[in-house]
């Protein structure tokens, strides 16, 4: 055991990320924790706090909004806020500048790309087809969707797509990272299956972004969406994202047509008339709060030690060590991996299968361990490499251990 504590504080001294930590704010551990050392292994559910958030969301709020009042949406720049920001999430996922707009839940982006999709497709196709394991809320919007423009809902496994695609697929809703599971997904193979056959792709981001490589722009996809309180630590309930693939932009037919997305918003016309670029796909005032309080938690990404080449790397390592750690402290029988080995389907979780899971994710966070558990059987842990180390995770698996046993 002491042999891991030794590696894992090695690795820290080693690790080209090490200096990133002290951007955040980490209080993790409650008053009556067991434990005098959190751990936050949660960052895939709720990103951790950026220390320059709280003083700019104090600005917006004194300055901008107490001082200036409405002068800001020129003089503060609120008005382009959701392109710019866009711009800033860009680089992250893959894409070129002028493809992306910050606005709206994931839920209200995934409805407007899929319904986008349909209708980018055209006509004679009435099928979407679904990831089966996809995060509910994804399921529901596609069956709305579906109702709304005529089509069919047919759920398959990832892999599967291929297989399933057919001359009726108008689009295809797929995660990049499985929520439950920590499974990657095959973005280019499936991208490029979609293509051929004809139908309109549409990725889900919001446990890929910021966590590791994606390549919208060099695999082709067409649409994708986001959320960017989990990697991206925008903060609870911080808006999401829309990606429109450039050559789609002049077709794409958002089905929540809004004064913000007009090209004449302040014309009050009552025919709508859609702007050119991402711009169509905003709908109605911005959260400006929320939005300047995420561009402010982007800005760690501006440091020329970040990268998300650096990041994937880290997120590699940590997740490997946490695994070996928690083969040589758990006791054998007592838990099942359930997240993929192979690096190339692994994204930056590991999920647990136990079957008391629910009282043992209780006792962890108890002690300062915070994971997540999902029922009915896993526990969940995130691992962000910005402010995550090495012997959080040994101590996590330790812990983890000694409730266990």
């Amino acid at each position: 055991m002491s042999d891991l504590r030794e590696r894992a504080l090695e690795l820290d001294s080693a690790d080209q990320l090490a200096g990133v930590r002290g951007a955040f704010v980490l209080d993790t551990v409650s008053d009556h924790a067991a434990d005098a050392a959190g751990v936050y292994l949660d960052g895939n559910s709720l990103g951790a706090l950026p220390a320059n958030v709280p003083g700019r969301v104090e600005d917006v709020v004194r300055r901008q909004w107490g001082e200036l009042r409405i002068r800001s949406w020129t003089e503060s720049g609120w008005w382009t806020a959701p392109e710019r920001i866009g711009d800033l999430i860009a680089p992250l996922v893959g894409a070129a500048a002028g493809q992306i707009v910050v606005g709206d839940s994931t839920s209200v982006n995934v409805f407007k790309a899929l319904v986008g999709a349909v209708r980018l497709a055209g006509a004679g196709r009435d099928e979407i087809l679904v990831d089966a394991a996809t995060f509910p809320t994804d399921g529901y919007i596609a069956a709305s969707a579906a109702r709304m423009t005529g089509c069919e809902v047919r759920a398959v496994q990832p892999g599967e797509v291929p297989d399933a695609l057919n001359s009726r697929t108008a689009a295809v809703l797929l995660n990049h990272v499985d929520y439950r599971s920590g499974r990657l997904h095959d973005l280019p193979g499936l991208t490029a299956a979609v293509r051929a056959a004809g139908a309109v792709s549409v990725w889900d981001l919001c446990h890929s972004a910021g966590a590791l490589p994606v390549g919208l722009d060099a695999h082709g996809v067409d649409l994708a969406v986001g959320c960017t309180y989990k990697f991206l630590n925008g903060g609870p309930g911080s808006p999401a994202y829309l990606y429109v693939a450039e050559r789609h932009q002049a077709a794409f037919d958002s089905p929540l047509p809004g004064w913000n997305s007009h090209a004449e918003p302040f014309g009050m016309r009552p025919e709508y008339e859609a702007a050119d670029g991402a711009v169509r796909g905003r709908v109605g005032t911005p959260d400006i709060l929320s939005m300047l309080a995420l561009e402010a938690a982007l800005e760690v990404w501006q440091r020329p030690d970040v990268s998300v080449g650096g990041v994937r790397a880290k997120s590699l390592a940590l997740t490997d060590f946490f695994l070996e750690c928690v083969a040589a402290y758990v006791p054998e029988g007592r838990v099942e991996v359930v997240t993929p080995l192979a690096h190339a389907e692994r994204g930056s979780q590991i999920a647990l299968r136990c079957a008391d899971a629910g009282e043992v994710m209780g006792r962890l966070i108890a002690a300062g361990v915070v994971g997540d558990f999902r029922a009915p059987d896993v526990l969940r842990f995130g691992f962000t490499p910005l402010y995550l180390g090495f012997a959080d995770v040994e101590r996590a698996a330790r812990v983890l251990a000694e409730i266990l046993r």
